[in-house]
């Protein structure tokens, strides 16, 4: 409050002042005061037409609160936002359009303003192989997060024998269950949000890190910066961000043959390590509460046929809403599920809805609770069903675990494809459809088949425990192998290259 309140004295002053209506606006966006942050990323482009950072931040907080009439205006521009000079958000323009080849020209611009004037140099490299290779895991949300949610029991399942496990903490210093869980399972956890990006590149070298894995990306409280400087001689980007650095200083990308086909592998600058199943690791210990809500108490109809996506709104595209109005309709007394990711989104998803001629009560707003009662709820509802441009990531694997099956549209990019790798790492591939056109005929199809859907179900509880999806000492066992193949080739003086881990490991 008191920042904005000397910014304002700033425009009160000096009215052409763009830095601090950018200022004011970074601050809402920051405490949830979204519609205040649009306005004023909305003055700073009268300002400054030519910023095209503000645009992008404005374009992706209209599509936070689902404002598609104002986002309809600016999407012709999309396409060439970030892509020659400029610097923007990469992660900000995932879900506004699905083309990798974009993504990776926005992430090389944005890489290429990380780079520091004087990189940290390595030191030589080790005589002998050493006994076990020490394995960097860089993050801001070593907390009750969805990517410690999914990780957790990885840390917790590596192989003392050949790796020895360090944490470096950048995020907030919150003393919850996952963050305790987290410190106990590594061998060593550095408190380092204090320290700049040098100073933590500097102390994993010190700490003769051999392969420094980066779980932000290009996400929120991310620290490209600590990588740019080279915190180790092998740099891999790992599960957090689902795209590529663009950066000459990350070395490998983590994925599968799902989310990284080879006719897309060049638009990744990373060089790929494809695990055998799904990229994204699991924790099978996760906890489904076992006081399941009525269905009277979360607001759904006691009958009537529930489709659920708990995707964060901002994933929500028109062409993805108008076949689920379509849907409600063929459906007679359905109810769309959804997350209420803020109050203006909600609004504005009901007022949507009204336009399209469904009532604004068929859409059912959940609010955010603990992770076990989360889970325990999903086991309500009938279907999820996913969006387009950027899938369900972890809330696919969410409603998985609960039981719940999943339908996704396969894209190009990496955050379009996830939900596929998820299905065929539980061997669940008939729920992948290609076009919208399979995606709403096979939603209709199990929605109106209660046998059909019966059996899909059947089929995913069997398959919980007996595939690879939710095998989390299987996944580790490959990760730790793509780890190992990318150390030997620096080890024998070979340039970074792709790498296959094989399904069966000797």
């Amino acid at each position: 409050k008191a920042a904005i309140e000397s910014y304002q004295q700033a425009i009160n002053i000096q009215p052409e002042n763009a830095d601090a209506y950018l200022n004011i606006a970074a601050i809402q966006q920051n405490i949830g005061d979204l519609d205040g942050a649009i306005t004023n990323f909305q003055q700073v482009i009268k300002l400054k037409p030519e910023c095209e950072s503000s645009l992008v931040q404005k374009l992706h907080l209209q599509a936070h609160i689902c404002d598609w009439a104002s986002l309809a205006e600016n999407r012709k521009n999309v396409h060439n936002l970030g892509t020659s000079h400029q610097r923007v958000d990469p992660f900000a323009l995932l879900e506004m359009e699905d083309a990798p080849l974009r993504h990776l020209l926005r992430s090389e611009v944005f890489a290429s303003t990380c780079q520091p004037e004087e990189p940290l140099s390595l030191s030589s490299k080790p005589i002998s192989k050493p006994k076990l290779l020490r394995i960097g895991y860089f993050s801001a949300d070593f907390h009750n997060h969805a990517t410690m949610y999914l990780m957790a029991k990885l840390f917790e399942s590596h192989d003392p024998t050949k790796f020895k496990i360090y944490a470096y903490s950048f995020g907030p210093d919150k003393n919850d269950k996952m963050r305790q869980r987290v410190v106990k399972a590594v061998d060593f956890f550095r408190d380092v949000r204090k320290n700049s990006d040098k100073a933590i590149a500097q102390l994993a070298q010190k700490d003769k890190i051999d392969i420094a894995v980066d779980l932000k990306g290009y996400t929120q409280l991310a620290r490209p910066g600590i990588f740019s400087y080279r915190a180790a001689p092998i740099q891999i980007s790992y599960l957090g961000y689902p795209g590529t650095s663009g950066g000459a200083f990350m070395d490998y990308i983590i994925a599968d043959k799902v989310v990284i086909p080879k006719p897309f592998e060049t638009s990744y600058s990373e060089n790929i390590i494809h695990l055998p199943h799904s990229y994204q690791v699991n924790d099978n210990t996760r906890t489904i509460s076992e006081s399941i809500p009525t269905k009277l108490e979360m607001g759904l109809p006691e009958n009537g046929f529930v489709f659920c996506c708990f995707n964060s709104n901002y994933k929500i595209s028109p062409s993805a809403f108008n076949i689920w109005m379509h849907l409600l309709k063929e459906v007679k007394g359905s109810v769309l599920w959804l997350l209420k990711s803020n109050q203006w989104a909600k609004h504005n998803l009901r007022a949507e809805a009204e336009s399209r001629g469904i009532s604004g009560n068929r859409l059912v707003f959940a609010e955010p609770i603990s992770q076990a009662k989360h889970l325990a709820r999903l086991r309500l509802a009938d279907l999820f069903i996913d969006t387009f441009n950027y899938n369900a990531h972890t809330t696919a694997s969410d409603a998985l675990w609960a039981g719940l099956p999943v339908i996704t549209k396969l894209g190009r990019g990496f955050a379009a494809r996830v939900a596929g790798s998820l299905l065929r790492a539980i061997d669940l591939p008939e729920l992948i459809t290609e076009t919208e056109k399979e995606y709403k005929s096979l939603i209709l199809k199990l929605a109106t088949n209660p046998k059909q859907l019966i059996e899909v179900k059947e089929k995913l509880a069997f398959n919980l425990l007996s595939k690879p999806l939710f095998n989390t000492e299987l996944f580790t066992r490959h990760l730790e192998n793509g780890y190992q193949q990318a150390y030997d080739r620096y080890f024998d003086d070979k340039k970074p290259n792709k790498i296959n881990v094989p399904v069966n490991l000797s």
